[in-house]
């Protein structure tokens, strides 16, 4: 039996992305386009349109389709813009798909970041404390997007860089597994 994709696309655009007020229509556009199935192993494709973040690489874990949808259009990509995908796969083909010019982060060090100043800066996986070498490489009215998770639900947040500083502000609930090498450090408490 195989997967018609184009059909589950399509659906997932349909019923997960559109139904979170995912209102962009060239965001929705991308989304509808760009084959989820192909950044995730062979053996795991038929999970690429579930509502479940998918783990791509060990540690590495696509956001679930809701997540990245409503997380980039926090975003406000706009063509033209130099980007940066940090463990997002994903987000770095449909960002591209929109017109921005993507450099992808995949490698084992994800806090050694080259090549800034970027407008726009997304990650798919959770972390506890967002490196300072991410919020350095932002362009000033530079974004990022990304979920920190200290316990078991974590908060999408989008950050602005000004030139008085750094805004930042919760957007939705999120519940991603934490990327490897970016579990919060456990303190002890009274």
């Amino acid at each position: 039996m195989s997967t018609d994709f184009a059909a589950a696309r399509l659906n997932m655009v349909e019923s997960q992305i559109r139904t979170a007020d995912v209102t962009d229509l060239p965001l929705q556009d991308a989304l509808r386009v760009v084959a989820r199935e192909t950044v995730v192993p062979a053996g795991k494709a038929w999970l690429a349109y579930t509502e479940t973040e998918v783990e791509y690489a060990p540690g590495r874990w696509l956001l679930r389709p809701r997540d990245v949808g409503k997380l980039l259009q926090c975003l406000k990509p706009r063509a033209g813009e130099k980007a940066l995908a940090i463990a997002a796969p994903y987000a770095a083909a449909v960002l591209e798909a929109m017109g921005l010019s993507v450099t992808r982060l995949d490698s084992e060090d994800l806090k050694a970041v080259n090549g800034g100043p970027y407008g726009l800066i997304v990650c798919e996986g959770a972390v506890g404390v967002v490196p300072a070498s991410w919020i350095a490489a932002l362009a000033i009215g530079g974004r990022l997007g990304v979920v920190e998770r200290t316990g078991p639900v974590g908060r999408a947040m989008v950050y602005v860089k000004a030139e008085d500083g750094i805004g930042r502000r919760a957007v939705f609930d999120s519940t991603p597994p934490v990327l490897a090498g970016f579990v919060p450090e456990v303190g002890f408490a009274f």
